[in-house]
């Protein structure tokens, strides 16, 4: 494989269809031992869902009491 000019590489169809890569799958690209890895996000790797935990409460209700609008306001101080 090479890079193109403007960075871009092809990962070769076999390796597509064996690691389940369709079109449109994120990745990213991670430095390791020896060079760098490339490997599917999975749904645990996207943003919302690891900051997902700071929308419980304190007192271990993993539900909001009110509902989202009630605890915008609460935010919001009003």
């Amino acid at each position: 494989m090479r890079v193109s000019e403007r960075g871009q590489i092809t990962i070769p169809k076999r390796l597509r269809d064996r690691f389940g890569m369709r079109h449109n799958v994120e990745v990213e690209i991670v430095p390791a031992e020896g060079g760098l890895l490339i490997r599917k996000r999975s749904a645990a790797d996207h943003p919302v869902e690891r900051v997902y935990g700071v929308l419980k409460r304190a007192g271990g209700a993993d539900e909001l009491a009110g509902g989202t609008d009630d605890y915008l306001e609460e935010l919001r101080g009003r």
